[in-house]
């Protein structure tokens, strides 16, 4: 039996319909993740287009893609689970619900603050820019974990914003620790490059004692590492940081490289819609074949599939997917 336990922030996604010029005046990067109050997320929801409203956060959007890729594949043995802190409120409650009707199992603690959101503005480009109101998740801690369960598993994996309070940090680090000592791998996501900007230093000392498999995109590693290209030299920088490194290159498919090598698995041509989660939903894909056992190549290509699959409706959504999308991947 191959399980997966994530731990990450639960946040309610808020999709809304922008333009460059309202980027330009909330003063952000277009694409970057922005940490704000409730008050600044509320204006952000205000001057844009609402469109749907889903459960979200990277980790869970990667939960969700293996719990889904499971339920399409009859697979009955495979369980998925996820950690992290809501509040006792309407959003929490939703959260808990559609995780669990996804086929999560959510451990999610309760906490005084309101559940985190996150208003997710995309552009006519399709890219999306993030305004992120953490609440409650910013309260998870090492007493909400279940490190027996964390230890049983396959793959822990964790995402880059757990950096973003101490608290989190550090039950980030317990859980890797714990998963570590019980024989389970640890997989990390850096999520956003803004992550890697803010936490570069602290990242590259925890990283080579603590993680397996490094998912991250050309401009994380980048920062990461200091080099720029090409390509090939990213990936050798970054294997100081993990054994095995994942580089995801959007529709150009992603790059592996191994004990057993390098090689890259091409994307697929899809017309995007909407971004949001492709990078989550990447994980997803390799991180289930990965739990697996599958040939790297195999996980590099399901993850490829489910990533162009989600881009091209609106919000991380996987319940309108086509099954026969993964038939392909049968044993």
């Amino acid at each position: 039996m191959s399980s997966i336990y994530g731990m990450g922030n639960p946040l309610m996604d808020i999709i809304l319909r922008g333009t460059q010029q309202d980027l330009e005046a909330f003063g952000v990067e277009p694409g970057s993740m922005n940490l704000v109050s409730y008050r600044q997320q509320l204006n952000v929801i205000e001057r844009c287009r609402g469109v749907s409203r889903l459960p979200g956060g990277s980790c869970a959007n990667t939960a969700r893609a293996a719990a889904w890729i499971a339920a399409q594949r009859g697979d009955a043995e495979f369980s998925i689970h996820y950690v992290g802190a809501v509040g006792e409120d309407r959003f929490g409650d939703e959260f808990v619900r559609d995780l669990n009707s996804a086929g999560v199992a959510a451990a999610l603690a309760r906490k005084r603050s309101a559940t985190g959101s996150s208003a997710i503005v995309v552009t006519p480009d399709f890219e999306r820019t993030m305004f992120t109101y953490l609440g409650a998740c910013r309260e998870l801690d090492q007493a909400d974990l279940n490190l027996d369960a964390i230890g049983g598993s396959t793959i822990f994996h964790v995402t880059g914003y757990m950096w973003d309070t101490p608290n989190q940090e550090s039950a980030a680090n317990v859980a890797a620790r714990a998963a570590r000592r019980a024989g389970a791998l640890v997989s990390f996501d850096v999520a956003d490059p803004f992550v890697a900007e803010r936490y570069g230093a602290r990242l590259c000392d925890w990283l080579p004692r603590n993680c397996d498999i490094l998912f991250a995109n050309r401009a994380e590693l980048q920062s990461l590492t200091g080099v720029t290209q090409p390509d090939a030299a990213i990936l050798e920088a970054a294997a100081a940081l993990a054994p095995h490194v994942v580089m995801k290159i959007g529709a150009g498919g992603c790059l592996v490289q191994s004990a057993a090598g390098t090689f890259r698995a091409a994307g697929e041509r899809v017309e995007a819609t909407d971004t949001t989660g492709a990078g989550d939903s990447f994980a997803g894909g390799y991180l289930y074949g990965h739990a697996h056992g599958w040939p790297l190549e195999r996980c590099a290509r399901l993850a490829n599939r489910i990533a162009a699959a989600v881009v091209t409706v609106e919000g991380c959504r996987y319940d309108g997917l086509d099954s026969r999308l993964i038939q392909d991947f049968g044993e």
